[in-house]
């Protein structure tokens, strides 16, 4: 039966100029916004998993998803009525070089959803079929990217951090080419797309776009139908609300990479064009998770030299994203000086949240400016030998505060044990500093209103037990190459509750197995998709 329920309204295309261009040849589009595209016709779409929740949320009704028609609709094989596919043109820095138009190469928009609340919510297919944004490629996408980002998008949400949502992942029967690792060797993948959802696909690049190409009128136009599409709590655009607006983006994001460091989650590929005009993660590409605490690592196997993207310097990095971002809208300012003055918050900003963020994961009440040395010296312990980041925080909040004067520090450093990769002895010298550390910080935990019982709760609340480790990505990737998708059903439910412990799921809280420390798709990934 079809889907009745959605109500397409489709904001972005009655408020914003298109393409008047018609043909899908990938071109330069000047003074548009979008290109009308049709995604592209597959041989055989399979479902393999969806979101119940996201389904709920759209309205859409049981019989529907849990029909045969389903993945022919989120293939694109099959449009359902008010559904009026497009594809989004944007620029953006890409490891901070200007590259210019980008666009939805393989992206592909159905429509925006009205729901009974009054919420507007965008649904994106990605590797539907190519667009004028396409370039060279195919506006394809292989099952093993497709399958990370759906079951990230889902993680990341029940983990608390501002994201878009995945509704579906349905193979299309089809095989893609593709050189996984860029070395000359290209091979035939599994066909897949993932059905994304979102209040708004807008990204910095959108403006950059406008501003490169010196339409200033457009750009007026587009900031405009964002803030009332998007940000209608500001009021009427004018030159006071850019100003606060501007204000909401630069916090927006400095909150969403605070998420990012709470978790241990590393991007991996932040141009501007993967940056959400609404603090959202955007863009599953090569992210990871830190396994062994490293600020410097980063999984894309293209930043490997120079590490722009790396953990530790996100917050920077999304800093510089915004300077770009205020760039391209200078147009709208009178005085560049405004903005300046916006931007010039941000580093305060971030840090009070990142340090308000670290003391709940450190299980305090808030945090205490004479805090700083600790947090400071606890990254050096971190590092002193390989030690999993996600699990050394659940053992830290097992230890009372009580026993710092009964352990001796071998003892309380003992207590950490699962968390290390070297099952070797520790070094006397780790020992001492690592000890060190331990009496320092449950002394500053005695002196705060939380009990033991309390400072536990808090910690496990915000320092989750499962995080989707690249190397659980790959298990699944595997099985689902042999066509058994269960363990990807089993890690969207695993991953619905992940601070909570789960019976018989031990192994998805423990540290990444040995052999899967260098093999592909394990650590480091290309953005080969």
């Amino acid at each position: 039966m079809e889907c009745k329920e959605l109500n397409f309204f489709n904001r972005f295309l009655t408020g914003l100029p298109e393409d008047p261009i018609v043909d899908l040849y990938p071109r330069q589009v000047a003074n548009a916004s979008f290109s009308r595209v049709k995604p592209t016709h597959v041989a055989n779409p399979q479902l393999v998993a969806f979101s119940q929740e996201v389904a709920e949320e759209l309205e859409l009704a049981s019989s529907f998803y849990q029909g045969s028609r389903f993945a022919e609709v989120f293939v694109g094989n099959r449009l359902l009525k008010g559904m009026d596919p497009y594809a989004v043109r944007y620029g953006g820095h890409q490891f901070g070089h200007w590259a210019g138009q980008l666009g939805d190469g393989r992206a592909i928009n159905l429509g925006e959803v009205k729901t009974s609340k009054d919420e507007y919510l965008t649904l994106q297919l990605k590797g539907a079929g190519s667009t004028p944004y396409s370039r060279t490629a195919d506006g394809l996408a292989v099952l093993r990217s497709s399958l990370r980002e759906f079951l990230c998008s889902e993680a990341m949400h029940h983990l608390g951090v501002p994201t878009t949502r995945a509704l579906s992942l349905c193979l299309t029967g089809e095989e893609v080419v593709r050189d996984m690792f860029y070395d000359g060797n290209p091979r035939p993948e599994l066909g897949a797309v993932v059905c994304r959802v979102a209040p708004s696909f807008t990204r910095f690049g959108n403006f950059e776009i406008l501003s490169a190409s010196g339409e200033y009128e457009l750009l007026k136009t587009f900031v405009d139908f964002t803030i009332k599409a998007d940000f209608p709590e500001l009021g009427e655009p004018s030159a006071e609300v850019y100003k606060t607006w501007f204000r909401e983006v630069c916090q927006r994001t400095a909150r969403m990479v605070v998420e990012w460091m709470r978790v241990g989650f590393v991007h991996g590929v932040m141009n501007t064009d993967n940056m959400s005009i609404l603090g959202l993660t955007i863009d599953y590409g090569p992210y990871g998770w830190l396994e062994g605490y490293d600020p410097d690592w980063t999984p894309n196997t293209t930043d490997s030299q120079s590490k722009r993207y790396r953990f530790g310097q996100q917050g920077e990095v999304a800093y510089w994203n915004l300077y770009q971002l205020a760039r391209s809208l200078l147009p709208l300012f009178k005085e560049a000086s405004i903005l300046e003055e916006i931007l010039n918050e941000y580093p305060k900003y971030y840090s009070d949240r990142y340090n308000e963020m670290m003391a709940n994961k450190l299980g305090w009440a808030c945090f205490r400016v004479e805090d700083a040395e600790l947090l400071s010296d606890l990254e050096e312990v971190l590092t002193l030998v390989e030690t999993d980041m996600t699990i050394f925080y659940r053992c830290l909040a097992e230890i009372e505060a009580s026993s710092v004067e009964s352990l001796t520090d071998r003892d309380l450093v003992g207590m950490l044990e699962e968390a290390y990769y070297d099952q070797q002895p520790l070094a006397d010298t780790v020992i001492l500093k690592t000890g060190d550390w331990l009496r320092r910080y449950l002394l500053r935990c005695d002196e705060d209103i939380l009990s033991d019982v309390d400072r536990r709760v808090k910690m496990n609340s915000v320092n989750p037990l499962y995080v989707f480790r690249n190397y659980v990505a790959q298990l699944a990737i595997d099985d689902a190459d042999r066509g058994d998708f269960s363990r990807v059903n089993e890690l969207l439910e695993l991953y619905r509750n992940p601070y909570n412990e789960q019976s018989g799921k031990e192994i998805y809280a423990a540290k990444r197995p040995e052999w899967a420390r260098r093999r592909a798709g394990c650590s480091m990934l290309s953005c080969s998709s």
